[in-house]
Formats: structure tokens, sequence, C-alpha cells
């Protein structure tokens, strides 16, 4: 609901019964509603109930226009359409240890439902990069490209991260590496974002493939799906993949080293719970320890926007 009434209201404000009209309403508890969202601060509102004008507030007209690369409500609709009644089950999750989504009922696992169907894929798909496009921004924009042409995006989905690199960094071009269901979402984006030019879509599977060789390996919300042994192959993967003086960069919602502070990562890390086998998210102290293992020689973190920050290790 909430999407729709800022997606209505991107184009323009609305009194309380334009609203009531556009979205067929019944009208009790209309003006609760509104004003919840005014109170949360999804919209601003001139007036009071019957001549109050509502309109979207910055932050809802920057990330919850799907007119906008920096859209980030797909994440909602995934959780409107199968996150939310998942957690329901948080208490047999922490007993069981197990994961609490379709298989619970004998389904398939999260990522085989997923890319069975082209739907699921898309939202999934328009999901992650919703949930990561001001990160990927501001890592864009923030991150020190200059002594690198080339990049490889492992898991790249939608190839949003390959495209905000590409589009703010001249010299640079990209590899998005995914499953082969998601290339054709991938295509549609670069086109759409006019850097097909620069951004070459290529199909594999990170756990069975060789890495593409690149001066920067990046990870977006990648780790965090797989338990330890994984994740440490990943890593160690992206190092051989990369040349001396590379980097890999891993964007998360990193837990904060005293775990007291993030509570959007700890949250995560409760849904990798849920939706699989062994994932967790981390702090920037288990990357260090993980990287070094793996042979890279240094690590730093980068804090992004709001909870997600970008860990990098160095060759």
């Amino acid at each position: 609901m909430i999407l729709q009434i800022s997606y209505k209201l991107a184009i323009k404000p609305l009194s309380g019964s334009e609203v009531k009209l556009k979205l067929c309403l019944n009208g009790r508890g209309l003006y609760d509603f509104l004003d919840t969202l005014v109170a949360l601060g999804f919209l601003h509102k001139k007036g009071n109930k019957e001549t109050a004008v509502y309109s979207n507030s910055a932050d809802s007209d920057f990330f919850l226009d799907k007119n906008k690369a920096s859209y980030m409500g797909g994440l909602l609709e995934m959780a409107n359409n199968r996150l939310y009644p998942f957690w329901n089950f948080l208490e047999e999750a922490l007993k069981r240890g197990t994961p609490q989504n379709e298989i619970r009922t004998g389904e398939q696992s999260l990522f085989e439902k997923i890319y069975a169907d082209q739907d699921k894929t898309r939202e999934f798909v328009n999901a992650m990069g919703g949930a990561q496009a001001g990160a990927f921004i501001t890592f864009a924009t923030q991150f020190d490209f200059s002594s690198y042409t080339t990049m490889c995006d492992i898991g790249g989905a939608g190839a949003l991260l390959s495209a905000q690199v590409v589009l703010h960094n001249p010299q640079m071009s990209s590899i998005s590496f995914d499953l082969p269901p998601v290339g054709p979402i991938a295509y549609e984006n670069i086109s759409k974002m006019g850097v097909a030019n620069r951004v070459k879509i290529q199909s594999g599977n990170f756990f069975t493939d060789q890495f593409p060789k690149a001066d920067v390996i990046t990870m977006g919300n990648i780790l965090h799906d797989w338990g330890r042994s994984d994740k440490k192959l990943l890593i160690r993967k992206a190092y051989d993949a990369l040349p001396d003086g590379g980097a890999l960069v891993v964007i998360e919602n990193i837990i904060d080293d005293e775990r007291q502070e993030n509570a959007f990562g700890l949250m995560m890390s409760l849904n990798m719970l849920i939706e699989t086998a062994e994932g967790y998210d981390f702090t920037a102290s288990d990357f260090k320890q993980w990287a070094l293992d793996a042979g890279f020689s240094q690590t730093s973190a980068l804090p992004l926007t709001g909870p997600s920050s970008a860990v990098i290790a160095i060759k």
C-alpha cells in the first residue's frame, strides 16, 4: 500500500479523498493511515484531514518512485509477497536452526524456486537491486577507482552495481557474472541505463566456474547467503582472479564489531537463518580474518548508506 501511494504521489500531490478514489479504499481509517505515514516520514502534508494535501517526503520521492533508478521498493514488494509469513516461524528457526521458507512445506529451496519462475526471478532481482541502490551509488562515487580499469561483479543479478560503477567512472568497464536466468533482466537494465557497451553480461556459477579476471571484484549481498566454508571459498576464488594490487570489495549490511549497533544487519542475519541452510551476516573483523587467510595483504572498511558498508581486501 505504501508503494502504491508513493507511486501516485510521485505524479502529483493528492488530497485524502483523491487517494481514496485512486486506490479504491473504503475510507474508514484513511486519515489515520495517511497521517501514520506522515509521522513515519514517508509523506508530507499541508492541512489536516479533509483539507490535507499529501506529497512524498524527499526520501520517498528518491527511493520509492518506480520511475527513478534509485527505486528500492522492490525489497518491500518481495517482503509483502513472500517474506512476512516466514517470520512467523522465527521461534522454530531458533529452536531447530533450519530454514523456515518454502522448504518447511516441502517445496524447492529459495534459489531453486526463484530461478524456476521468470516473474519470481524478476521480483527477487529487483528487490535485491532496490535494497542496495543507495549503497551501490555511494560506492561508485566514493571508492577510489583511479588505479583500475576493469571490474567483475560476482552474483551481479540485475547488473546495477556494474552500471553505477561505469556511469561514475569513465575509464571503467565491468562484467556482471551470474546464473543464466538473470541474464535477460540484466540486459534490460544496462540497456535502459545506456551502458550496454561497457557492461558485459556473463553467465556462470560462482561455485563451479572460475571467476573472470578483473582489477576489482565485487560481491553485493552474496557472502551472507552462505556458511563459513563457502564464504572462505568465494573469497579465495576472488583472490585467485585478481592481479597484485587488485581489490575485492564486499558490500553487505556489515555488523559492527561489538554487535550492538547495526540492528538492520543483525535482523538480516536472522533473515538468513529463515531463508538459508547456513547463511549469516558478519562483522568487518570476521571478513578481515577470512581475507587474510586467503592471502590478501590488508583490509579496510568504507561506510556507505544506512546500514550498508563495503569491506575491502587488497591483494
